[in-house]
Protein backbone atom coordinates (compact mmCIF):
# COMPACT_ATOMS: atom_id res chain seq x y z
CA UNK A 1 0.00 0.00 0.00
CA UNK A 2 2.85 2.37 0.44
CA UNK A 3 4.31 2.04 -2.83
CA UNK A 4 0.78 2.74 -4.45
CA UNK A 5 0.32 5.84 -2.52
CA UNK A 6 3.80 6.97 -3.54
CA UNK A 7 3.05 6.19 -6.89
CA UNK A 8 -0.44 8.00 -6.92
CA UNK A 9 1.65 11.24 -5.83
CA UNK A 10 3.91 10.85 -8.65
CA UNK A 11 1.12 10.23 -11.47
CA UNK A 12 -1.19 13.45 -9.32
CA UNK A 13 1.65 15.67 -9.46
CA UNK A 14 2.57 15.13 -12.83
CA UNK A 15 -1.11 15.82 -14.30
CA UNK A 16 -1.13 18.71 -11.89
CA UNK A 17 1.93 20.10 -14.05
CA UNK A 18 0.40 19.01 -17.36
CA UNK A 19 -2.48 20.82 -16.52
CA UNK A 20 -3.43 24.22 -18.54
CA UNK A 21 -7.02 25.08 -17.23
CA UNK A 22 -8.79 25.67 -14.17
CA UNK A 23 -11.10 23.42 -15.57
CA UNK A 24 -8.56 20.55 -16.28
CA UNK A 25 -7.34 21.03 -12.42
CA UNK A 26 -10.54 20.86 -11.35
CA UNK A 27 -10.61 17.40 -13.08
CA UNK A 28 -7.60 16.26 -11.69
CA UNK A 29 -8.66 17.15 -8.21
CA UNK A 30 -12.14 14.91 -8.57
CA UNK A 31 -9.93 11.91 -10.29
CA UNK A 32 -7.55 11.57 -7.22
CA UNK A 33 -9.10 13.44 -4.22
CA UNK A 34 -13.42 12.76 -4.71
CA UNK A 35 -15.13 10.17 -3.13
CA UNK A 36 -14.78 7.90 -5.72
CA UNK A 37 -10.88 8.33 -6.55
CA UNK A 38 -7.72 6.12 -5.19
CA UNK A 39 -6.91 8.14 -2.29
CA UNK A 40 -10.24 7.35 -0.70
CA UNK A 41 -10.18 3.83 -2.45
CA UNK A 42 -6.79 3.71 0.08
CA UNK A 43 -8.24 5.17 3.13
CA UNK A 44 -11.18 2.99 3.10
CA UNK A 45 -8.54 -0.63 2.87
CA UNK A 46 -6.69 0.69 5.87
CA UNK A 47 -8.61 -1.08 8.34
CA UNK A 48 -7.65 -4.36 7.06
CA UNK A 49 -3.85 -3.91 7.94
CA UNK A 50 -2.22 -4.67 10.88
CA UNK A 51 -2.01 -2.10 14.25
CA UNK A 52 1.41 -1.70 13.60
CA UNK A 53 1.08 -0.30 9.85
CA UNK A 54 -2.10 1.34 10.17
CA UNK A 55 -0.24 4.38 11.57
CA UNK A 56 2.41 4.39 9.33
CA UNK A 57 0.02 4.38 5.98
CA UNK A 58 -2.23 6.62 7.43
CA UNK A 59 0.49 9.19 8.23
CA UNK A 60 1.88 8.74 4.41
CA UNK A 61 -1.75 8.95 3.13
CA UNK A 62 -2.23 12.37 4.90
CA UNK A 63 1.03 13.68 3.57
CA UNK A 64 0.16 12.56 0.32
CA UNK A 65 -3.25 14.10 0.17
CA UNK A 66 -1.83 17.40 1.45
CA UNK A 67 1.03 17.35 -1.03
CA UNK A 68 -1.67 16.48 -3.85
CA UNK A 69 -3.66 19.62 -2.43
CA UNK A 70 -1.25 22.01 -2.15
CA UNK A 71 0.22 21.28 -5.54
CA UNK A 72 -3.51 21.79 -6.67
CA UNK A 73 -4.12 25.13 -5.27
CA UNK A 74 -0.41 26.42 -6.05
CA UNK A 75 -1.13 25.42 -9.64
CA UNK A 76 -4.84 26.84 -9.98
CA UNK A 77 -3.05 30.39 -8.61
CA UNK A 78 -0.60 30.23 -11.56
CA UNK A 79 -3.07 29.52 -14.08
CA UNK A 80 -5.29 31.94 -12.82
CA UNK A 81 -3.12 34.78 -13.37
CA UNK A 82 -2.04 33.34 -16.90
CA UNK A 83 -5.75 33.40 -18.08
CA UNK A 84 -5.82 37.33 -16.46
CA UNK A 85 -3.18 38.23 -18.44
CA UNK A 86 -4.15 36.54 -21.68
CA UNK A 87 -8.06 38.93 -20.73
CA UNK A 88 -5.81 41.74 -20.39
CA UNK A 89 -3.78 41.41 -23.73
CA UNK A 90 -6.97 40.89 -25.58
CA UNK A 91 -8.92 43.98 -24.03
CA UNK A 92 -5.75 46.13 -24.24
CA UNK A 93 -6.69 49.79 -24.27
CA UNK A 94 -4.64 52.02 -25.88
CA UNK A 95 -4.83 55.39 -24.01
CA UNK A 96 -2.77 57.03 -26.71
CA UNK A 97 -5.60 57.36 -29.15
CA UNK A 98 -7.07 60.25 -29.56
CA UNK A 99 -10.31 60.67 -27.61
CA UNK A 100 -13.99 60.57 -29.44
CA UNK A 101 -15.47 63.72 -28.54
CA UNK A 102 -19.12 64.82 -28.86
CA UNK A 103 -20.41 68.29 -29.94
CA UNK A 104 -22.52 69.30 -26.29
CA UNK A 105 -26.17 70.57 -27.36
CA UNK A 106 -27.67 73.88 -26.32
CA UNK A 107 -31.11 74.93 -25.99
CA UNK A 108 -33.12 76.15 -29.32
CA UNK A 109 -32.89 79.74 -30.29
CA UNK A 110 -36.95 79.89 -29.61
CA UNK A 111 -36.26 78.74 -26.10
CA UNK A 112 -33.31 80.86 -25.67
CA UNK A 113 -35.85 83.67 -25.94
CA UNK A 114 -38.64 82.51 -24.41
CA UNK A 115 -35.81 81.79 -21.02
CA UNK A 116 -34.82 85.61 -21.30
CA UNK A 117 -37.86 86.63 -21.24
CA UNK A 118 -39.18 84.39 -18.42
CA UNK A 119 -36.59 85.83 -16.11
CA UNK A 120 -36.94 88.90 -16.86
CA UNK A 121 -40.75 88.95 -15.99
CA UNK A 122 -40.21 86.26 -12.95
CA UNK A 123 -37.73 89.46 -12.08
CA UNK A 124 -40.62 91.68 -12.11
CA UNK A 125 -42.74 89.97 -9.79
CA UNK A 126 -44.45 87.64 -12.42
CA UNK A 127 -45.26 83.76 -12.20
CA UNK A 128 -44.96 81.43 -15.18
CA UNK A 129 -48.69 79.98 -15.68
CA UNK A 130 -49.65 76.86 -18.11
CA UNK A 131 -52.62 75.40 -20.05
CA UNK A 132 -54.02 72.70 -22.23
CA UNK A 133 -52.62 73.18 -26.21
CA UNK A 134 -56.36 71.33 -26.97
CA UNK A 135 -58.92 74.05 -25.84
CA UNK A 136 -62.58 74.75 -25.18
CA UNK A 137 -64.50 77.24 -27.48
CA UNK A 138 -65.89 78.38 -24.07
CA UNK A 139 -62.08 79.39 -22.90
CA UNK A 140 -60.19 80.00 -26.46
CA UNK A 141 -62.92 82.75 -27.44
CA UNK A 142 -66.28 83.16 -25.42
CA UNK A 143 -64.57 83.96 -22.24
CA UNK A 144 -62.50 86.46 -24.01
CA UNK A 145 -65.29 88.53 -25.35
CA UNK A 146 -65.66 86.35 -28.31
CA UNK A 147 -68.93 85.15 -28.59
CA UNK A 148 -69.96 82.88 -31.05
CA UNK A 149 -70.39 83.59 -35.12
CA UNK A 150 -68.39 87.32 -33.44
CA UNK A 151 -66.87 88.66 -36.29
CA UNK A 152 -63.68 89.06 -34.71
CA UNK A 153 -63.07 85.04 -34.40
CA UNK A 154 -62.16 85.34 -38.52
CA UNK A 155 -59.02 86.83 -37.31
CA UNK A 156 -58.06 83.15 -35.92
CA UNK A 157 -59.15 81.03 -38.27
CA UNK A 158 -58.56 78.10 -36.07
CA UNK A 159 -58.34 74.54 -35.88
CA UNK A 160 -61.60 72.44 -34.78
CA UNK A 161 -61.44 68.87 -33.54
CA UNK A 162 -65.44 69.29 -32.56
CA UNK A 163 -67.83 71.87 -32.73
CA UNK A 164 -66.70 72.67 -29.38
CA UNK A 165 -62.64 71.87 -28.77
CA UNK A 166 -60.03 73.10 -31.00
CA UNK A 167 -56.10 74.21 -31.17
CA UNK A 168 -55.60 76.80 -29.19
CA UNK A 169 -55.28 80.35 -30.94
CA UNK A 170 -53.58 81.78 -28.33
CA UNK A 171 -52.39 81.33 -25.06
CA UNK A 172 -55.08 83.90 -23.75
CA UNK A 173 -57.55 81.23 -22.75
CA UNK A 174 -54.38 80.40 -19.75
CA UNK A 175 -55.38 83.94 -18.93
CA UNK A 176 -59.09 83.06 -19.27
CA UNK A 177 -58.47 79.92 -16.44
CA UNK A 178 -56.13 81.94 -14.37
CA UNK A 179 -58.91 84.77 -13.31
CA UNK A 180 -61.39 81.92 -12.71
CA UNK A 181 -59.42 80.14 -10.33
CA UNK A 182 -57.95 83.32 -8.46
CA UNK A 183 -61.16 84.48 -7.37
CA UNK A 184 -61.51 87.96 -7.16
CA UNK A 185 -57.52 87.78 -6.18
CA UNK A 186 -54.86 90.10 -7.86
CA UNK A 187 -52.82 88.35 -10.70
CA UNK A 188 -49.27 89.33 -12.45
CA UNK A 189 -48.95 86.67 -14.86
CA UNK A 190 -46.74 85.00 -18.21
CA UNK A 191 -48.45 82.80 -19.90
CA UNK A 192 -45.61 81.11 -22.38
CA UNK A 193 -46.65 78.08 -25.06
CA UNK A 194 -47.42 76.72 -28.46
CA UNK A 195 -50.37 78.00 -30.50
CA UNK A 196 -52.29 77.07 -33.63
CA UNK A 197 -53.37 78.85 -36.42
CA UNK A 198 -55.12 77.67 -40.00
CA UNK A 199 -52.23 79.82 -42.14
CA UNK A 200 -50.45 79.43 -45.08
CA UNK A 201 -47.16 78.56 -44.21
CA UNK A 202 -44.57 81.31 -45.81
CA UNK A 203 -41.33 83.01 -44.86
CA UNK A 204 -43.66 85.31 -41.61
CA UNK A 205 -46.61 83.03 -41.29
CA UNK A 206 -46.90 79.01 -39.55
CA UNK A 207 -49.88 77.48 -39.09
CA UNK A 208 -47.86 76.84 -35.23
CA UNK A 209 -45.67 79.11 -33.29
CA UNK A 210 -44.92 80.43 -30.22
CA UNK A 211 -46.80 83.43 -27.74
CA UNK A 212 -46.34 84.95 -24.62
CA UNK A 213 -48.86 86.55 -23.14
CA UNK A 214 -48.74 88.81 -19.99
CA UNK A 215 -51.39 89.32 -17.87
CA UNK A 216 -51.90 91.85 -14.79
CA UNK A 217 -55.40 92.40 -12.67
CA UNK A 218 -55.26 94.53 -9.29
CA UNK A 219 -56.19 97.99 -8.18
CA UNK A 220 -55.54 101.14 -10.09
CA UNK A 221 -53.64 99.41 -12.84
CA UNK A 222 -53.41 101.58 -15.66
CA UNK A 223 -51.96 102.07 -19.11
CA UNK A 224 -49.01 103.82 -18.02
CA UNK A 225 -48.37 100.25 -16.13
CA UNK A 226 -48.34 99.05 -19.79
CA UNK A 227 -46.17 101.31 -21.04
CA UNK A 228 -43.44 101.19 -18.21
CA UNK A 229 -43.20 97.55 -18.33
CA UNK A 230 -43.09 97.00 -22.55
CA UNK A 231 -40.47 99.49 -22.09
CA UNK A 232 -38.35 98.30 -19.40
CA UNK A 233 -39.31 94.77 -21.72
CA UNK A 234 -37.83 96.14 -24.79
CA UNK A 235 -34.68 97.37 -23.71
CA UNK A 236 -34.04 94.23 -22.21
CA UNK A 237 -34.19 92.23 -25.05
CA UNK A 238 -32.75 95.21 -27.70
CA UNK A 239 -30.48 97.18 -25.92
CA UNK A 240 -31.40 100.25 -24.03
CA UNK A 241 -31.13 102.78 -26.81
CA UNK A 242 -34.69 101.52 -27.82
CA UNK A 243 -37.81 103.36 -27.45
CA UNK A 244 -41.67 102.19 -28.32
CA UNK A 245 -44.80 104.12 -29.60
CA UNK A 246 -48.19 103.17 -29.05
CA UNK A 247 -50.82 103.16 -31.72
CA UNK A 248 -54.86 102.60 -31.31
CA UNK A 249 -55.53 99.61 -32.79
CA UNK A 250 -58.74 96.94 -31.74
CA UNK A 251 -58.42 93.26 -29.94
CA UNK A 252 -62.07 92.30 -28.52
CA UNK A 253 -60.56 90.92 -24.98
CA UNK A 254 -58.91 94.54 -24.71
CA UNK A 255 -59.95 98.22 -24.62
CA UNK A 256 -58.45 100.42 -25.50
CA UNK A 257 -56.22 98.50 -27.61
CA UNK A 258 -52.81 99.10 -28.89
CA UNK A 259 -49.98 98.24 -31.29
CA UNK A 260 -46.34 98.33 -30.29
CA UNK A 261 -43.84 99.46 -31.87
CA UNK A 262 -40.20 100.27 -31.27
CA UNK A 263 -37.60 102.12 -32.87
CA UNK A 264 -35.55 100.60 -35.83
CA UNK A 265 -32.30 98.54 -34.24
CA UNK A 266 -30.77 99.07 -37.79
CA UNK A 267 -30.98 102.57 -38.84
CA UNK A 268 -31.62 104.21 -34.95
CA UNK A 269 -35.24 105.69 -36.45
CA UNK A 270 -34.13 107.15 -39.87
CA UNK A 271 -35.61 104.36 -42.20
CA UNK A 272 -33.98 101.67 -43.29
CA UNK A 273 -35.31 98.69 -45.30
CA UNK A 274 -35.89 96.82 -41.85
CA UNK A 275 -38.60 99.00 -40.83
CA UNK A 276 -39.32 99.99 -44.35
CA UNK A 277 -38.26 103.63 -44.34
CA UNK A 278 -40.87 104.44 -40.83
CA UNK A 279 -38.18 104.35 -38.42
CA UNK A 280 -40.42 101.68 -36.27
CA UNK A 281 -41.06 97.69 -36.51
CA UNK A 282 -44.04 96.57 -35.01
CA UNK A 283 -43.47 94.05 -32.44
CA UNK A 284 -46.69 93.19 -30.43
CA UNK A 285 -49.96 93.74 -29.21
CA UNK A 286 -52.10 94.68 -25.76
CA UNK A 287 -54.28 97.06 -23.53
CA UNK A 288 -56.46 96.97 -20.71
CA UNK A 289 -58.89 94.09 -20.07
CA UNK A 290 -62.03 94.86 -21.26
CA UNK A 291 -64.28 95.07 -18.19
CA UNK A 292 -66.88 92.18 -19.93
CA UNK A 293 -63.68 89.93 -19.38
CA UNK A 294 -63.04 91.11 -15.98
CA UNK A 295 -67.21 90.66 -14.93
CA UNK A 296 -67.27 87.04 -16.75
CA UNK A 297 -63.85 85.76 -14.46
CA UNK A 298 -65.77 87.11 -11.03
CA UNK A 299 -64.18 90.50 -10.94
CA UNK A 300 -65.45 93.69 -10.02
CA UNK A 301 -64.59 96.27 -12.88
CA UNK A 302 -65.58 99.40 -10.84
CA UNK A 303 -62.85 98.16 -8.49
CA UNK A 304 -60.22 96.74 -10.01
CA UNK A 305 -58.55 96.73 -13.56
CA UNK A 306 -55.82 95.13 -15.75
CA UNK A 307 -53.53 94.96 -18.92
CA UNK A 308 -52.59 92.40 -20.99
CA UNK A 309 -49.86 91.80 -23.91
CA UNK A 310 -49.09 89.01 -26.38
CA UNK A 311 -45.81 88.75 -27.88
CA UNK A 312 -44.69 86.21 -30.44
CA UNK A 313 -41.54 84.30 -30.13
CA UNK A 314 -40.42 83.60 -33.38
CA UNK A 315 -41.45 87.67 -34.32
CA UNK A 316 -38.57 88.35 -31.42
CA UNK A 317 -35.87 86.38 -32.34
CA UNK A 318 -36.49 87.14 -36.11
CA UNK A 319 -36.07 90.72 -35.51
CA UNK A 320 -33.21 90.26 -32.99
CA UNK A 321 -31.05 88.20 -35.12
CA UNK A 322 -31.97 89.01 -38.73
CA UNK A 323 -33.60 85.62 -39.51
CA UNK A 324 -35.61 86.01 -42.61
CA UNK A 325 -37.72 83.43 -42.97
CA UNK A 326 -40.32 81.69 -39.75
CA UNK A 327 -39.98 78.50 -41.46
CA UNK A 328 -36.15 77.68 -39.99
CA UNK A 329 -37.31 77.29 -36.51
CA UNK A 330 -39.03 74.30 -37.35
CA UNK A 331 -37.11 72.25 -39.82
CA UNK A 332 -34.45 71.30 -37.73
CA UNK A 333 -31.83 72.07 -40.28
CA UNK A 334 -28.54 71.99 -38.05
CA UNK A 335 -26.64 74.57 -40.04
CA UNK A 336 -28.99 77.23 -38.68
CA UNK A 337 -29.60 75.83 -35.11
CA UNK A 338 -25.88 75.45 -34.54
CA UNK A 339 -25.96 79.49 -35.20
CA UNK A 340 -27.33 80.07 -32.32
Amino acid sequence: MKEQLEQLQVEALEEIKQASTQKSLNDVRIKYLGKKGPMTEVLRGMGKLSAEERPIIGELANTVRTAIQSTLDARIEEVKAIELEEKLNAETLDVTLPGRTSTPGHSHLLQQIIDEMEDLFVGLGYTIAEGPEVETDLYNFEMLNLPKDHPARDMQDSFYITEETLLRTHTSPVQARTMLEANGKPIRIICPGKVYRRDEDDATHSHQFMQIEGLVVDESISMADLKGTLEVFVKQLFGETREIRLRPSFFPFTEPSVEVDISCFKCGGKGCNVCKGTGWIEILGGGMVHPHVLEMAGYDSSKVSGFAFGIGVERMAMLKHGVDDIRHFYTNDLRFIEQF
